[in-house]
């Protein structure tokens, strides 16, 4: 063959393959679904040209995705549907697909209807309405999670690398969600049935610079696999400051896994609620609010409240016997409202007046029931004092030595802990049960209050401050924060808005597993 010949079959190739290709991307374009050119289907795929697409300016996959994620947006129905692969959004990795705009604001508020698109698929597939810092597979974001089975929570990664964690919602496959932000805070909103959307109670501090990216997306959860999802309905609103007028007081009681430090949202409701105790068989947590005590089941539902008899101004110093039968509670109904302890039926009933002098908080009490640790107010000075549960005189255990507060026994029953700021800063402290060999437990650049030790006695939960808040006040930026009894190391176990109320007595389920605790919003 000459080159002649050779050069006008090159030619006649290049013109079938102008002609025909147009035809082959389109057929292969709708055997995937994604809609054709000109109907008002727009369909991109991760790997074409970025344009605007409803709300959204752009979409691409983020970390390691073995399958290609894209979007249809259908301009009629206002909807997305999002196909995703990925292994996981977890740990200190995402693979995912995401459809996001670049964003500016300190209120931003994204919320949609979410369904899965076919059944079976990993349980644990993700479809996700979410505020990321960057692209980045390891980025800071928080995100409204709907799962394969109905799992709904706020998951949040609060800085660049860390783990991921979550706060599960104790309402399943709701119909409509939204994600918010309000200043450095997260919040997931949320319909079970077609209500208006209300506060769940997942919050979380995610300070976020703008710019930052706002949007939604999908992860199969089974890097070998395909998932899609429908978000529709969708509503997108940034302001630069968060709205103007009064906010309301939102008081979310939560339980947090010590190995996971997952958490999960028991109860929420509007005001203040403070102090849980969880009751011996696991099963209920006892809290005060407005000067009651109320009990709820550890997995929700509605409190009921305890008969406390005169008892009306009870506050958040209160607990459990160590063998379940009775309740000792602090109150301020009597002594011209100084607080007295007393004890009654842990099913409720007349109280039994333990300590004659005022003002007096319980802590805890002895492992075998007969003696309670207490701070009690004598002469201006607050001092830990201990006194038989069966009444009679209190027995000074600190003094001379700055404010001492929040004791409270080791399970072994052969020390007491609890905070000083004896040495400057608010420190926990040990002391024998006799008050002897008092030692500084914690010295760090903190305010730590209220100690609690494991059932196990294992480790320990501690309320931590900021440097430079003075007292316990509420409505504070406060961590939870774990020491290892063997070793004395230190975790974040939960960052939180709390404080006064979050776990002012012992807060520790029975096999010292999880912990309970109250965060607060306002919203």
């Amino acid at each position: 063959m000459n080159k002649e010949n050779l050069a006008s079959l090159a030619v006649l190739a290049i013109v079938c393959l102008l002609v025909c290709a147009p035809r082959i991307y389109n057929a292969a374009r709708k055997a995937e679904g994604l809609g054709m050119p000109n109907h008002p289907t727009i369909a991109q795929a991760s790997n074409a040209p970025m344009g605007p697409i409803g709300l959204f300016e752009s979409h691409a996959d983020i970390g390691s995705v073995l399958h290609p994620g894209s979007v249809e947006y259908d301009a009629t129905k206002k909807s997305y549907a999002v196909t995703g692969s990925g292994e996981n959004m977890w740990f200190k990795e995402d693979a995912f697909h995401f459809v996001w705009k670049k964003v500016s604001g300190e209120r931003v508020s994204l919320a949609a209807n979410i369904s899965f698109i076919g059944r079976g698929g990993n349980p644990h597939r993700k479809a996700v309405l979410m505020i990321r810092q960057s692209l980045g597979a390891d980025s800071a974001y928080v995100d409204v999670a709907l799962h394969g089975n109905g799992l709904t929570s706020l998951q949040y990664r609060d800085d660049k690398g860390t783990a991921t964690q979550e706060i599960e919602s104790n309402i399943s496959a709701p119909k409509r969600v939204r994600l918010e932000t309000k200043g450095q805070f997260a919040y997931l909103l949320l319909s079970a049935g077609g209500e208006a959307l209300h506060l769940a109670g997942a919050s979380i501090r995610v300070p976020f610079v703008a710019p930052f990216y706002v949007g939604i997306g999908v992860c199969s959860h089974d890097k070998n696999a395909i998932e899609k999802a429908v978000f529709s309905d969708v509503e997108l609103e940034a302001q630069p400051t968060g709205a103007a007028g009064s906010l309301a007081l939102y008081s979310t009681l939560e339980t947090v896994a010590i190995a996971s430090t997952d958490r999960r949202v028991a109860y929420v409701t509007v005001g203040r609620i403070e102090a849980p105790n969880w009751t011996p068989d696991g099963r209920q947590l006892i809290f005060n609010s407005d000067g009651r005590l109320y009990r709820v089941a550890v997995t929700g539902g509605e409190p009921e409240i305890i008969d406390t008899g005169f008892a009306t101004r009870c506050n958040n110093d209160h607990g459990i016997s160590p063998d379940g039968s009775w309740l000792a509670i602090s109150d301020s109904s009597q002594e011209k409202g100084a607080s007295v302890i007393y004890v009654l039926p842990l099913a409720g009933g007349m109280p039994r007046r333990v300590t004659q002098q005022s003002p007096s908080y319980w802590h805890g009490c002895s492992p075998d029931g007969k003696t309670l640790c207490f701070c009690g107010e004598r002469n201006g000075a607050f001092d830990v004092y201990t006194i038989p549960v069966a009444g009679g005189e209190e027995i000074q255990l600190t003094r001379g030595a700055g404010h001492n507060d929040g004791p409270e026994y080791s399970p072994d029953g052969k020390y007491i802990y609890f905070n000083s700021d004896r040495s400057g800063s608010m420190q926990i402290w040990r002391m024998r049960s006799d008050g002897s060999e008092q030692v500084q437990v914690t010295a760090d650049e903190f305010n730590n209050w209220f100690p609690h030790i494991s059932p196990d006695g294992k480790q320990m939960v501690f309320l931590t401050y900021e440097k430079g808040v003075t007292g316990h006040p509420p409505d504070k930026n406060v961590m939870l924060r774990l020491m290892s009894m063997s070793d004395r190391n230190v975790s974040v176990l939960a960052k939180l808005l709390g404080g006064q109320g979050t776990i002012n007595v012992p807060s520790w389920s029975p096999d010292s597993r999880q912990l309970a605790f109250v965060s607060y919003q306002y919203f």
